[in-house]
């Protein structure tokens, strides 16, 4: 029982070491993690070299006789202890990623491998079905290499040198951006959001469209008013700094329940009609992104503001009478 016990702790004194490690960029000393451990410094020296043996990739720098130990930034992350519930809800997430997921991108096969061998073997049989499908797909070598410099530059705070094709320009463009967060979008897209060494303003730029990305050794601090959820509050996906405007939609009775059932965007508030339909109020950044959502509803939606979207629906209706032929009387049957 005692030999159990001692495994155990010592389990946990690695778990905690090494999430020490990774919060010290700078790196601590052998008598520093001593004291925050209260272990000996011999058996805090047993426990690096018992990391390194892990495979966790440690860095030592000597200043005299006290060394500094550290865990090298952005190739390694401390492990975490999940429950079941846990494992699930990260289990939907990697099966959203994997549907949405165009291309194979290995570190995405990587992480979803390794949550499906800890999971329990119905879940991680699935995900392992879903990375063989996965597999199958193209390597975007570039898009690889961009991403991992994205990731590398958002995580450790460093600036990345990008070239960059707008679909505006026929020759691409080098930015000096600082990446203040990655962000998914629709149909399996992926964006980063931040400033370039130019403009104050933050921007957006679709992972696709970058060409090359090379991470620098200048570094920037990410304001504290920046982060995904205040940026994109008004956003339907992933548009924002536009007008925000109120946009009003009135649903048929037949699709009254699909619409109660969800939460579509923080804003809305949802009507009940008199005749069992639903008026929908949503206030969003622009309404570019929330046209492709509307027009799935087909004849279920009307849109009643604003005027701008509404003359627009209006328009492509009468478009798509017109390409199949549909004649007012035939309209009036129908």
């Amino acid at each position: 029982m005692a030999g159990d016990e001692s495994i155990q702790d010592k389990q946990a004194r690695l778990h905690r070491l090494s999430h020490l490690l990774y919060r010290h960029p700078k790196g601590l000393t052998v008598r520093e993690m001593a004291q925050i451990c209260n272990v000996t410094p011999r058996t805090i020296q047993r426990d690096l070299k018992a990391l390194e043996e892990a495979g966790v990739p440690i860095w030592q720098e000597d200043e005299g006789d006290k060394p500094r130990y550290g865990i090298i930034a952005g190739y390694f992350l401390p492990p975490l202890r999940l429950t079941l519930n846990d494992a699930a809800a990260l289990y939907l997430a990697a099966r959203l990623l994997t549907r949405n997921t165009d291309e194979y991108n290995p570190h995405v096969a990587s992480a979803v491998a390794q949550l499906a061998g800890v999971l329990p073997e119905a879940m991680g049989n699935a995900l392992q079905l879903a990375i063989q499908a996965m597999a199958n797909r193209a390597v975007d070598v570039e898009y690889r290499d961009v991403f991992e410099a994205l990731t590398l530059g958002w995580a450790t705070g460093r600036k990345v040198l990008i070239r960059y094709l707008s679909p505006k320009r026929d020759e691409a463009s080098e930015y000096v951006l600082h990446p203040y967060f990655v962000e998914p979008g629709e149909r399996g897209n992926t964006y980063v959001v931040g400033r370039t060494d130019h403009r104050e303003n933050l921007i957006t730029f679709k992972l696709d469209r970058i060409l090359a990305a090379q991470l620098l050794e200048e570094t920037f601090e990410v304001p504290e008013d920046v982060n995904p959820s205040q940026v994109l509050a008004h956003s339907w996906g992933i548009v924002f700094g536009e007008k925000v405007e109120e946009v009003v939609l009135r649903f048929i009775p037949e699709v009254a329940r699909r619409i109660d059932e969800t939460t579509w965007h923080p804003s809305q508030k949802v009507e009940v009609l008199d005749n069992g339909g639903r008026l929908l109020r949503l206030r969003v950044s622009g309404t570019f992104e929330i046209e492709p959502w509307v027009r799935t509803w087909g004849s279920a939606c009307e849109v009643l503001a604003p005027a701008t979207l509404r003359q627009k629906m209006i328009a492509e209706a009468r478009a798509l009478a017109a390409l199949y032929d549909i004649a007012p009387a035939e309209q009036s049957q129908g």
